[in-house]
């Protein structure tokens, strides 16, 4: 599912320590245009991963390459200004970055327009319902034409039928993206991982180590229906049985 050879971002044996407490080693290699969600109970490590993906966090031990291009991140909140309006929070990035105001506010109206809040540009995040304020700030992560999309647990909040929308919206705008980006999500849905995902990583409960990799038969985005097709229940049954498998050691 790579758009081209080479990483993107990559983890080599990354260990981080909290106190008596370590996490890792992670190994992960992401390249371009790659879908990968990891899975894991809480406190794997899912996003400590990710904070090493992003540079947020060095490894204590190990090494950890970030994208040489930009890294976008949506998290489990929308995390957007509340005083400002919506065309004004996807802009962030490109202001921080000093790009002229009326570019700037170009490329946010169709961010957002991407995401079906063409017509929402002025509205504050106040005014927006929890789906809503989600895909902008998906809108404002893509704005910038990141080489690597970090998702932690982004649907987590939504009820089934929004996250499923954000998700079809998702596919179709990495599938349009020129180039396209890298996406690494974190979930606890399962189902969610196998959908979305070319691949599924799972970490050990215990230490956050990569105990299985999983790819997801069938093209993305996905076609209509797939959700019911028997290739894709018996690849969410065997993330399951493996995710299960890491819990049960610490149970």
């Amino acid at each position: 599912m790579a758009d081209q050879a080479g990483p993107v971002a990559r983890l080599t044996g990354a260990v981080v320590r909290y106190g008596p407490r370590a996490v890792g080693p992670i190994d992960l290699e992401v390249s371009s245009g790659d879908i990968i969600a990891l899975v894991g109970a809480s406190g794997a490590g899912k996003s400590t991963a990710l904070r090493l993906l992003a540079g947020l966090e060095p490894p204590t031990e190990g090494k950890a390459l970030t994208a040489p291009g930009r890294t976008g991140l949506v998290f489990q909140a929308p995390t957007l200004m509340p005083w400002a309006s919506a065309l004004d929070n996807v802009a962030l990035p490109l202001d921080l970055a000093r790009t002229p105001d009326a570019e700037s506010r170009r490329r946010a109206a169709e961010a957002l327009a991407s995401v079906g809040l063409g017509d929402r540009l002025d509205a504050r995040p106040g005014q927006l319902s929890g789906g809503m304020a989600m895909r902008v700030a998906l809108a404002r992560a893509l704005v910038a034409h990141p080489s690597l999309l970090l998702l932690d647990e982004p649907f987590a909040a939504l009820d089934s039928v929004t996250r499923r929308r954000l998700i079809e919206d998702l596919h179709r705008l990495w599938r349009d993206a020129r180039p396209r980006p890298a996406i690494v999500l974190v979930t606890h849905d399962v189902e969610d991982a196998v959908y979305l995902a070319a691949r599924t990583v799972v970490l050990d409960a215990r230490t956050g180590a990569q105990v299985a990799r999983l790819t997801s038969p069938g093209p993305l985005p996905r076609p209509e229906g797939w959700r019911m097709a028997p290739a894709y229940r018996e690849a969410v049954e065997g993330v399951a049985s493996a995710l299960a498998a890491t819990m049960e050691a610490i149970a």
